[in-house]
């Protein structure tokens, strides 16, 4: 831990950081690989070490190949720790029953976990669903991005806020060549690493290969079909989905073929944009199926990349944070009533024209007017 906290440490915290309870006796953080966290669990710990006693380490450490979580717990507890941070819980096997005697034997102590996106936390053998708040972290908006890393402060604007226009980046008159790097390489941490594109294929490939097959409990040549479903959907996006058509290309079932795209989504592969059939928050009927951020598309899309999928994408990705997206009836997409066309500048009115509370989210334009709103502005929501 000591080797850890003494590496350079980003200072800037994510979105999520202030909103989580560091004081809850257990909480947990869940995401898709690197999108930070690791880091915000280090940086959380570096500047509590005056004041508490924090105890971080990470579940695949070779500690565990003769020790339990219980018995961390147990020494830990008798040294006075106060706050003990476990990172990666679902490469410890049998961490929920674990986990469950530690919460109930160690009132005093606060425990923290992050875990994978595809593994459900609350989930497990044990029941943890009463006990466990979660918190389901994204990669980087466009103002953490502008904030990160061209030292460029903007404040958090709500929706409301973004459609009466005014949404802005302070000092800065043009906004696009910022943003189109973002739409390319913005969405990770690890934005500016020269290595970005080979790390990005690192966590595309691992997640297909390892972190599905083994937390879903399928076998390793699931591996395989994932890819091609993939490589499938990087090159039809955004696509209405027609499972009969898909289950023979990869042959697979109906039922796994939705059960894989479920993977997936969780993952942080693919987004799935549902209509309202399901509720707020429901699992409604997939009207469309995008890779789930503009860095992903650009990856695998290569070349023939489409730059209406991009918008697209984009809006679906910053939006759903906040607020529940799903597909328009007459549109692309509706929130809380509120119906969105996404285009570039040429795009017109006509498609909205039956809204009652109709936009036009148009790329390549600098500023808004009325109801012609800049696409980029939606990245400053988070």
């Amino acid at each position: 831990m000591r080797s850890l906290l003494d590496q350079s440490i980003p200072t800037f915290h994510r979105y999520i950081f202030d909103q989580i309870d560091w004081n809850d006796r257990l909480f947990a953080v869940v995401g898709p690989r690197g999108v930070g966290k690791t880091t915000m669990f280090l940086q959380y710990t570096k500047a509590h070490l005056v004041d508490k006693k924090i105890f971080y380490v990470s579940a695949d450490n070779i500690y565990f190949s003769t020790h339990t979580l219980i018995e961390l717990a147990d020494e830990y507890s008798k040294e006075g720790g106060e706050q003990l941070f476990i990172d990666e819980i679902h490469k410890y096997a049998g961490w929920s029953k674990e986990l469950k005697q530690v919460y109930d034997t160690h009132p005093d102590l606060k425990i923290g976990i992050t875990g994978s996106s595809v593994l459900d936390i609350l989930d497990g053998n044990a029941d943890l669903s009463r006990r466990c708040p979660m918190y389901t972290m994204q990669g980087l908006s466009f103002r953490e991005y502008l904030k990160i890393f061209e030292h460029i402060d903007v404040p958090v604007f709500t929706l409301d806020g973004i459609l009466a226009n005014q949404a802005e980046i302070p000092e800065v008159r043009h906004p696009l060549p910022f943003f189109k790097t973002y739409l390319k390489s913005g969405y990770y941490p690890f934005a500016k690493d020269s290595e970005f594109n080979m790390r990005l294929l690192q966590i595309i490939n691992l997640t297909l290969e390892v972190d599905i097959p083994l937390y879903a409990g399928m076998n390793a040549s699931t591996g395989r079909k994932l890819k091609r479903l993939l490589s499938i959907i990087a090159k039809s996006v955004p696509f209405k989905p027609v499972i009969d058509k898909i289950s023979r290309m990869i042959n697979v079932s109906r039922n796994d073929l939705g059960d894989y795209l479920l993977d997936m989504e969780k993952a942080g592969l693919i987004s799935q944009l549902r209509d309202d059939t399901g509720g707020i928050r429901g699992l409604g009927k997939v009207e469309k199926i995008y890779l789930d951020n503009t860095n992903l598309a650009y990856e695998l899309g290569g070349n023939v990349t489409n730059i209406g999928n991009i918008r697209e994408t984009f809006f679906y990705n910053q939006m759903r944070v906040h607020h529940d997206t799903m597909s328009s009836r007459i549109s692309d997409f509706t929130i809380n009533g509120k119906t969105f066309e996404i285009g570039g500048r040429g795009k017109g009115q006509s498609q909205i024209a039956g809204a009652i509370d109709g936009y036009i989210v148009k790329d390549d334009i600098e500023y808004g007017e009325g109801n012609m709103i800049p696409l980029w502005a939606f990245g400053l929501n988070y």
